[in-house]
């Protein structure tokens, strides 16, 4: 009893490698396509960034703390980053350890939920969502000399900043654009006035879906340029999702690539589990939806990133291989393939 209490305790805040995983069902028996990067702490929500020639994952780090799940993801409580590289695609990956924590952020109150990561002039920095003390989603920022950290937080989150999943874009003209936003436990519902209201309503399903934003950056990487816009996402005709339209309508985890010359739109749709994309000429849209990326992996939640890694492109995701558990997730990567006409090949994460 004495020994299954300790590995209880250290899988909680985990700093030991997991006992013989449980693994999840996969659909109707099919195996993974990838396996993943690390097993031995919990990890989701990957952004992949390439730095001098390396491979960089910023992800979240899950742990277990017996919190009860609800649609607000308060099961989801992590309070630090672990930065992971990989010198190669394919190779083994390695966790530089914590690169900022809860602890070190004067202004956030709990749950670390997913970041990001750029690089500007010798300095790196994080993004990173986090309840404030007054319990509100906000988007914070650290700055290293290195890539793995440690980072240390801005004492203010980023004016104007809300809700979560901030994706940092760097155009090829050195313009910087973050891209953020998701409902439900997100909160983004709970400003469509501009402010905060508690009291936000999710859209009904007849009403125009809920849509992401975006906001360029200053040169200081800090603040925001402009007043957050909306990320309009349409179909073929032009025409805005409604909430009915959640297989294809935005519920969180926004990403941007650039592939010959477009600007690649893409996101979780939340309650149905798809990556879809959307493609634009700019990067402020109207993104013309376009399909799927990757179709539901097992567990409830999806975040990913694509990212090129000496001239081929790649998938960066997670799913629960490892623990069968919503909130204790595994980041792992896969080959991506542009099609000629530039539509992305559907990636299904079971064979």
């Amino acid at each position: 009893m004495k020994n299954n209490l300790l590995l209880l305790c250290t899988i909680a805040v985990g700093l030991v490698a997991l006992p013989d995983p449980v693994l999840a069902q996969e659909p109707t028996g099919k195996k993974p396509i990838s396996q993943p990067l690390v097993s031995h702490i919990y990890t989701a929500d990957p952004s992949a960034h390439v730095f001098d020639g390396k491979v960089y994952i910023y992800p979240s780090h899950d742990i277990e703390t017996g919190a009860k799940e609800d649609d607000e993801g308060g099961h989801f409580a992590m309070n630090d980053y672990r930065i992971l590289s990989l010198d190669k695609i394919g190779g083994k990956a390695k966790d530089h350890g914590v690169a900022l924590a809860l602890k070190d952020i004067s202004w956030a109150g709990r749950q670390l939920w997913a970041p990001d990561a750029a690089y500007k002039n010798g300095t790196y920095y994080l993004y990173f969502p986090a309840k404030d003390k007054q319990d509100v989603f906000r988007i914070g920022v650290a700055t290293s000399s290195s890539p793995t950290g440690p980072f240390k937080a801005e004492p203010e989150p980023i004016r104007g900043s809300f809700s979560i999943d901030p994706c940092v874009f760097a155009d090829t003209d050195g313009s910087h654009y973050m891209y953020f936003g998701g409902i439900w436990g997100g909160q983004l519902q709970r400003w469509t006035t501009g402010s905060y209201n508690p009291t936000g309503k999710l859209r009904e399903k007849t009403e125009q879906a809920l849509l992401p934003k975006v906001a360029r950056l200053n040169a200081d990487m800090k603040s925001f340029a402009e007043t957050p816009r909306d990320v309009k996402i349409v179909d073929a005709q032009g025409k805005l999702f409604t909430e009915g339209d959640n297989d294809k309508r935005f519920f969180e985890a926004a990403w941007l690539h650039k592939y010959n010359g477009k600007y690649y739109f893409s996101y979780s749709t939340g309650d149905t589990h798809n990556i879809c994309y959307a493609v634009a000429d700019n990067p402020y849209g109207p993104f013309t939806y376009q399909g799927i990326v990757l179709k539901p992996v097992t567990g409830w939640t999806n975040h990913h990133s694509i990212v090129e890694v000496k001239g081929k492109w790649y998938l960066f995701y997670h799913d629960v291989q490892l623990s069968g558990k919503t909130h204790l997730r595994n980041v792992k990567v896969t080959e991506l393939t542009h099609n000629a006409d530039g539509t992305i090949q559907t990636v299904e994460a079971y064979r």
